[in-house]
């Protein structure tokens, strides 16, 4: 695809949907490709528009206006100085964007200079629940096994903070069994 530096670089897809023009350059395989993308766009006078995967039509922009574009959703007082990925998801005009938003702001001075927050050096936004030794426990009885010296049940007590098990065998599963385990046991 011969694209002079001028031209958009949606220019033989513009000229596709307009009069059916194909560049005689382009072999067959180049046909059918522009053919097949030519499908997901749709040209209004003077503009063309791109249905994107979230039925959204979005439009087209030459590279210029491209790099207008970034530097407005980066640069500005609402952009935020903010990184390649943020600067990307504010805008989304052309095959290329990945590269030219990763290239401008990576060229940003203002960016080189003061360094960027980086995941590590954020802040948590979720509370950290805080809790001591032998806090937070599980107990749960399993069995009935076969009766050994009159014990069919094993009463198993975890603790999720330190990962301490406790462990007893019971003749029954009841609540006094547990109130033992933790009287006699646990908290003599």
């Amino acid at each position: 695809m011969a694209i002079m530096n001028s031209d958009p670089w949606y220019a033989d897809i513009a000229n596709y949907l307009c009069s059916t023009f194909i560049p005689e350059e382009f072999d067959s395989q180049a046909r059918k490709k522009l053919k097949y993308e030519a499908r997901r766009y749709v040209w209004e006078e003077p503009f063309l528009y791109r249905r994107c995967n979230d039925g959204i039509y979005r439009r087209c922009v030459t590279h210029k206006e491209g790099k207008a574009i970034l530097q407005s959703c980066h640069e500005t007082t609402y952009g935020g100085h903010l990184s390649t990925s943020r600067t990307q998801a504010r805008v989304l005009y052309c095959p290329c964007l990945f590269t030219d938003a990763y290239a401008f702001v990576h060229s940003c001075d203002s960016c080189q200079r003061r360094g960027h927050i980086g995941r590590r050096d954020e802040m948590p936004l979720n509370n950290i629940l805080e809790v001591e030794l032998f806090d937070v426990w599980g107990v749960d009885f399993m069995g009935p096994f076969p009766s050994s010296f009159g014990n069919q049940y094993i009463l198993v007590a975890v603790d999720y903070v330190s990962k301490w098990i406790e462990a007893i065998a019971a003749p029954t599963n009841d609540s006094r069994v547990i109130t033992k385990l933790f009287k006699d046991y646990i908290f003599p």
